[in-house]
């Protein structure tokens, strides 16, 4: 028995090593960043930008004055807020703004991924029709030439695109500059890693663009708690590399409690651990048959919540055989050496103040670090829920409070 839970250890600590390294050497090509292109499109292609919307009444306005000041022709674009389920006055605020406030109204049906599906079902049946869709939270803001970006990769051929999510908020709470540390990391070394490998970018639930098209053609159908990851592994499924826009930005609200944080974040490990187990075993199949590293990767990706519960064990890998007085005992647990395990934890925390000084973060931002080990841990405990109640597909709304503007963003 001795034996078998030794093997069943140097097994384990050998994926746990190679999953890591694995995102580790991925990253790498996150140090080179896209360069501002020099050839720009004529704007040509117009838009349907959806907002989705759940009583947003505190933080919807900023948002509807930003876009209706855009750097791209107005008649090229329309606003379209979904104003699902709401009780509040989201729908006279867009009304006001002089944009389409489309009231959706299902207690059975909850959730963006729905709202989604309903509100593209309205669009197809309206006389104009737009040569693609861009989706927005409404808490969101968005950089003046987001337009023009996603009109130069459509036009290049592009199908579905995803800009760079900012945090709108970094300065807030611990909590938030917590959020913002994770996505300059994620846009970094994550999107504009692979990106520069030739892979497929992830979609990020919003500063989401897709041509009309292709959603005509293979429909929505992301109606899980996590339809970004969801339309994601479809298309990489179909051969539809999402590709990445990292000059088109959008700031987004992050949550500035741990409480309210940690229900996010239980949401989004659900929807994601409940698309793993519908999508990752076939990805990975189809990665092996038609030989694609793409496919590989977004296979992988969908392992996120289980390679989280690989962080840990690293963790708790590295304290048992360096910090314990049980260091010996534990000597059979060694399958890789000590000073493998430090690096490995080394490069996977230096990377984080790495991307900030690359991405020239102001220095006040580096003083999150010092809890950002703290969220990091939370992460652990998030999954494992997510991960047994994968099966719960009750939408959590988060609540969005901070009216920010565009022109508060510049600084």
């Amino acid at each position: 028995m001795q034996h078998f839970f030794m093997v069943l250890a140097n097994v384990f600590q050998f994926i746990i090593f190679a999953v890591t390294l694995y995102q580790i050497l991925i990253s790498l090509a996150g140090f080179r960043r896209e360069k501002k292109r020099g050839l720009q499109h004529a704007p040509r292609k117009s838009f349907a930008i959806l907002i989705a919307a759940h009583n947003e009444e505190r933080v919807i306005a900023p948002l509807l004055d930003n876009l209706n000041t855009l750097d791209y022709p107005a008649e090229l674009y329309d606003v379209f807020v979904i104003c699902d389920n709401c009780t509040d006055r989201t729908a006279e605020i867009a009304a006001a703004h002089g944009v389409y406030a489309m009231e959706r109204s299902d207690d059975s049906r909850k959730g963006k991924g729905f709202a989604m599906e309903w509100m593209l079902e309205q669009l197809w049946e309206r006389e104009r029709q737009y040569d693609a869709v861009v989706v927005f939270d409404a808490d969101n803001l968005v950089s003046r030439n987001f337009l023009r970006e996603m009109n130069n990769k459509l036009a290049d051929g592009h199908r579905v695109v995803q800009g760079y999510v900012e945090t709108k908020n970094p300065f807030d709470s611990w909590v938030s500059l917590s959020y913002a540390i994770t996505y300059w990391f994620i846009n970094r070394m994550w999107q504009q890693a692979r990106h520069n490998w030739g892979m497929a970018t992830t979609l990020a639930g919003t500063g989401m663009c897709f041509e009309s098209g292709l959603l005509k053609e293979i429909g929505w159908n992301a109606t899980s708690l996590t339809e970004d990851v969801e339309f994601t592994a479809r298309c990489i499924g179909l051969g539809i590399y999402p590709t990445w826009a990292n000059q088109a930005i959008i700031y987004d609200e992050k949550p500035i409690t741990l409480a309210a944080s940690m229900r996010q974040r239980v949401r989004w490990m659900r929807g994601h651990t409940d698309c793993a187990r519908r999508y990752m075993g076939p990805l990975m199949l189809q990665a092996i048959r038609s030989r694609s590293f793409a496919q590989f990767d977004a296979a992988m990706y969908l392992f996120q919540p289980i390679r989280f519960m690989f962080v840990a064990a690293v963790w708790v890998m590295s304290y048992l055989q360096l910090a314990t007085p049980l260091h010996e005992q534990f000597a059979w647990l060694r399958t890789l050496p000590d000073s493998a395990w430090v690096a490995l934890n080394a490069a996977l925390f230096l990377q984080f103040p790495l991307v900030m000084l690359l991405e020239r973060r102001p220095w006040r931002s580096y003083l999150g670090l010092i809890l950002f080990p703290v969220f990091q841990f939370t992460w652990f405990p998030i999954t494992l829920v997510g991960l047994v109640t994968s099966r719960n597909k009750t939408w959590n709304h988060t609540v969005h409070t901070r009216s920010v503007r565009i022109e508060d963003m510049a600084g």
